[in-house]
Order: structure tokens, then sequence, then C-alpha cells
């Protein structure tokens, strides 16, 4: 989790929102990413999307099994379906979005029995290091 939040300290030098992601597979950070939603123009570059993405890559593969996605905040419902896809085994977020979250938060895809993979998720992790990252750059965005 303390190398998403260096990702997440990334994302905004160029004006996006703190969120960092990290996908590790045998003790190896195989990707790490953050958030590229203004930098790319693209509302698609959430860090978490763009850490499964590159992780695949790393791994010549679809699919994520014995992979670990770390992520600063909870994802949203793109990016947790995204983790149901690439059918990554582990979710652990650090602070709950009560906007957006998709793991536990306003909806439940990574656990959801009806679909057909589920991932285990771990929840609350430097919940409080995360969410001070996001409570920070709102506030600075407000008072600008």
């Amino acid at each position: 989790m303390e190398v998403a939040l260096e990702e997440a300290d990334l994302a905004v030098i160029h004006g996006d929102v703190p969120i960092g992601a990290v996908c590790v597979y045998e003790n190896e950070v195989i990707s790490r990413r953050h958030n590229e939603k203004e930098l790319q123009r693209d509302p698609l570059a959430h860090a978490e999307y763009l850490a499964i993405s590159d992780a695949i890559k790393a791994l010549g593969t679809m699919y994520l099994s014995e992979v670990t996605l770390y992520s600063t905040l909870e994802p949203c419902p793109m990016c947790a379906g995204a983790l149901v896809l690439a059918r990554c085994d582990r979710l652990v977020f650090g602070a709950f979005d009560p906007k957006a979250g998709a793991a536990s938060t306003l909806y439940n895809l990574c656990c959801d029995p009806r679909l057909n993979f589920e991932v285990e998720v771990t929840s609350g992790v430097l919940e409080q290091s995360c969410a001070e990252k996001l409570s920070t750059f709102f506030l600075k965005l407000r008072s600008s």
C-alpha cells in the first residue's frame, strides 16, 4: 500500500485525483499506476484500470490469478468489474468510497456470487493515510 500511496502523489502533479494502484505477483510489483484522467483526457484512465492493463501485459496473460491489486481508494464499478473480468485473486484497498465504491460500500461487484468469478477483498489498509491524501487534495481544490 505504501507504493500505491507514492503513486497517488504522482497524480497530483498533473492535476489528477490522488489515487494509486499497484499489482503484485509472487511478492514482486509488476505494475504501478496512478490516476491519469486529466493527463490523458480519458475518463477511463483510472489508476486501477491502468495497473490491471499493465499487469496483463507484464504477465503475458489475460487473467491475473495469483495477483493482488493494492489501491488507495475502493474501486468504482468500472474498476471492480475489471478486477472480476481479469480474474484478479485479491484486492486490498485503503479508503472507502461513499460515492462510487463498488467493492463493499455501494456495491459489491468483487464478491457477487452471481458473477463468474469472485475477488477476495481486504479493506481499510492504511485507510487514514489514503483518506487524508484525498481530503487534502479536495480541500486545496475547493479553496483555489
